[in-house]
Parts: C-alpha cells; structure tokens; sequence
C-alpha cells in the first residue's frame, strides 16, 4: 500500500518535472472553488519533446508517451497550486488534442495515455470523463495537448 501519489509515482518510475512556464498569455491553472481548471499541457520536458503529425511523423505509442508526459507535468502544476497530489478528490474531465493526419481516428488510442496513468494512479478518483479530437495543428507542433478539470479538497 502507497502512503501517497507521490509515491506510487516513484514505484512506476516516474517522476514529477519542473512545473512548465506557460508559453503565452495564459496561466498554468485557474481555481474557482474546489476545481481547478487546467490549461493544456504540452509534451515538453526540457529536451524531451513529442512533436509532429500522428501517425506520419510520431507514432501511436509515442503520442500516447507524450500524453502521459503531459499528465506528469500537469500533476506538477496542481501540486504547486495546492501542495500536495493527496488533496485530489477526484479528476472530472480531461479534454485532449491529436495533431493528426486528415485520416487518422486513433486519437482515443492516443489519450489513454493519460487516462490510464491518472486511473493507475488516483483509482476510482482518477477516472473522468473525457473527450479526444483531432486538430489540424496544435502549438509548437507538438504531437498531443491535454487539458483538465480536477476537484481539490478545501
């Protein structure tokens, strides 16, 4: 048994990364309440980088790395917005972008990425409900952009 999130990341071999600096006129995250809305995340952890077109320039199983990526770097901006990962009491929506080919209709594949590590991490608390689209382009050309909406504890 895990006495925390923290370390269930560490017995996967996981690690949070430096809370990324947003990279326009937005803020990493938004509190109303007990949400917090979080902006998208991109698959960017200092030269680590997913970019292109799903499936011509990135595969499946390398946009599904980055969307796990973006979960990691996510769960930095909550715990630096509330302290702690414990405080979450449940993950309620998670919204993710494919940037893929016209013909591409894999991007559910593609952001299981992250539902799965939120659900192998949070359980029951981690499940949410979700929407996966494809988009043209996405910024910086990054491969996947995830956005979430999560319940804290007060």
């Amino acid at each position: 048994m895990f006495d925390s999130i923290l370390d269930k990341l560490a017995a996967l071999g996981l690690s949070l990364p430096a809370v990324p600096a947003p990279v326009a006129a937005y803020v990493n995250c938004v509190r109303s309440g007990n949400l917090l809305f979080l902006s998208g995340g991109l698959p960017i952890d200092g030269d680590k980088k997913i970019l292109g077109k799903v499936p011509t320039d990135v595969s499946i199983d390398e946009a599904k790395e980055g969307a796990r990526m973006i979960v990691l770097n996510r769960l930095a901006v909550i715990r630096d917005t509330i302290g702690s990962l414990d405080k979450v009491k449940q993950i309620v929506a998670l919204t993710g972008f494919v940037n893929s080919e016209p013909d591409f209709h894999g991007h559910p594949q593609v952001v299981n990425g992250a539902s799965e590590l939120l659900v192998e991490l949070f359980g029951d608390k981690g499940k949410h409900s979700r929407t996966a689209l494809g988009a043209a382009a996405l910024p910086l050309n990054v491969a996947v952009e995830i956005n979430m909406i999560v319940e804290v504890a007060e």
